[in-house]
């Protein structure tokens, strides 16, 4: 499918030389820095969620305040996504990107310094600013990266790297003592590791890519079925990764433990991703979205009768994540369908923002369920799947949606993407 023209801000002048210099010229070698320095960030991402969230436990804040203080990040990421390319524009990426991955390495160690969910909440939002601006500069210098051959590799390639390195970075809470102050700052240096091969990897002032605006409103009319999903399956991931350790600490569970469990789905992510993806460009997509959504609410119902310390529990939550993360991907893709390719860069953001806003509100009333029983946390997510398979299904029965030669090509997209990666779907002229 040919691609619109893509009108381009910022300065004018050529772009700069890249910054590696020719040690890193070859588009591969600077592929490879950029998706090191991407690992760093998702791993220290990922041990900073597990940690604090065994540590709110053991610090005795309770699941509502826990779930509040987590659910923070998710403020704060949207809240970033929407300022940073003013930023972009303003500064420029590679300055961005070390002022921001500067201060979100200084929030970590003042977390480990002032141990008040007051401090954290404030904590847990800058966070979530920050992680989302370096998130849209990694995913602008990735663009800037692909060709129309291997752009679709590199967004299988981030998905996996983000959603591995985010498993890694959660087992590494097994390094020391939770209660301590080496594991903050542990996440403090791989952030800032982080800067190192990102800043050598890209040029100084790639493109900012300018969507064509898309609102709410028009999605709505357009394709429903991607805005409802999206805000959904926001709820029930958000709280696997918001309040997912909370939760297990308050089961009894070791650090070692929680981090399985917490592991567990974004391992089998990687598993139902692509399978999933392959399927629905073969029957209708929303078929797809119905088996996936109906699995994962009977994985999570299955949790209610497991031990989460045993194996069978393990292998349940990777279940449940290898049907329910490529949901969000699959609800892109079936937006994709009915959109010009002018408007898909602008949905993404819609989509982004709806799914952060589920985000939000998941952890948030899981935390306020599970004070009055644990089980809330599974009811939860059961229940966000369960109103995706319902909605959907109403959707087929009253909608005819595009035949399977008329949708397009499915993309492994991770849950915390930025608008950005939507470029990365856009072939070049």
């Amino acid at each position: 499918m040919a691609a619109d023209h893509v009108p381009r801000i910022g300065r004018t002048a050529a772009p700069e030389p890249h910054a590696g210099g020719p040690a890193l010229a070859s588009r591969a070698a600077r592929s490879t820095a950029l998706f090191v320095g991407i690992a760093l960030l998702m791993a220290g991402n990922g041990l900073q969620n597990t940690l604090l969230g065994v540590r709110a436990e053991s610090e005795g804040f309770g699941s509502t305040v826990a779930g509040l203080v987590m659910a923070m990040n998710f403020v704060g990421f949207l809240a970033g996504s929407a300022v940073a390319p003013h930023f972009l524009r303003q500064v420029g990426h590679v300055r961005v990107f070390a002022a921001l991955a500067s201060a979100g390495s200084s929030v970590v160690l003042v977390q480990a310094v002032w141990v008040n969910p007051l401090v954290w909440g404030a904590g847990r939002f800058l966070w979530g600013m920050c992680f989302a601006a370096l998130i849209v500069v990694a995913e602008t210098w990735l663009n800037e990266l692909a060709t129309n051959e291997n752009r679709g590799r590199m967004l299988a390639r981030y998905m996996v790297i983000t959603m591995g390195a985010i498993a890694t970075g959660q087992f590494m809470v097994a390094l020391a003592d939770t209660n301590g102050f080496t594991l903050f700052a542990v996440v403090s240096v791989l952030v800032s590791l982080a800067l190192v091969p990102m800043s050598l990897s890209a040029s100084a002032n790639p493109p900012v890519v300018v969507p064509e605006r898309v609102g709410l409103r028009t999605l709505l009319h357009t394709a429903p079925t991607g805005v409802v999903v999206a805000f959904l399956v926001g709820g029930a991931l958000g709280s696997i990764s918001g309040i997912g350790a909370v939760y297990a600490a308050s089961r009894g569970l070791s650090p070692i433990q929680v981090a399985a469990f917490v592991a567990a789905p974004m391992i089998g992510s990687l598993f139902g991703q692509l399978p999933l993806g392959r399927l629905s460009d073969r029957v209708p997509r929303r078929i797809v979205m119905v088996l996936a959504a109906s699995i994962a609410a009977a994985a999570c119902l299955m949790m209610l009768a497991l031990d989460e310390r045993s194996i069978a529990g393990i292998a349940v939550m990777g279940v449940m994540g290898a049907f329910a993360y490529p949901i969000y991907s699959l609800a892109v893709a079936q937006t994709n369908d009915w959109l010009r390719d002018s408007q898909r860069a602008g949905a993404s953001a819609v989509l982004v923002r709806m799914n952060g806003v589920g985000a939000t509100v998941g952890p948030i009333c899981a935390a306020i369920g599970m004070s009055l029983t644990l089980n809330a946390f599974y009811f939860v997510m059961a229940v966000s799947h369960v109103a995706v398979a319902v909605f959907v299904a109403g959707r087929m029965l009253l909608v005819a949606g595009p035949t399977v030669s008329e949708q397009g090509r499915f993309h492994p997209i991770p849950a915390r993407a930025s608008t950005a990666v939507a470029a990365l779907l856009r072939r070049r002229r």
